[in-house]
């Protein structure tokens, strides 16, 4: 039998909905709301504006970001920010 929304049980609902409801994904809703500190504010990591091009472009190969190579910074801002 399926489970609600088809997914397997969601650790933070209300982080989920509030995913959901800024139109993520089902998939990428529960996966962040999944996360061992969901719900928890980080605040560490600079904002994207304030790094590298290059440490962008190394954190967009981390996540698996097609095209990076020829990506402008403006470009790898954006598609992290999509990711």
């Amino acid at each position: 039998m399926a489970k609600k929304n088809d997914l397997p049980s969601v650790k933070n609902e209300e982080q989920y909905e509030a995913l959901r409801d800024k139109g993520y994904s089902k998939e990428k809703s529960a996966r962040i709301a999944n996360t061992p500190d969901s719900g928890e504010k980080g605040g560490k990591a600079d904002t994207y504006e304030d790094r590298t091009k290059d440490e962008l472009y190394k954190q967009a190969k981390k996540v698996g970001i097609e095209g990076r190579s020829n990506m402008s910074k403006e470009e790898l801002i954006k598609a992290l920010r999509n990711n």
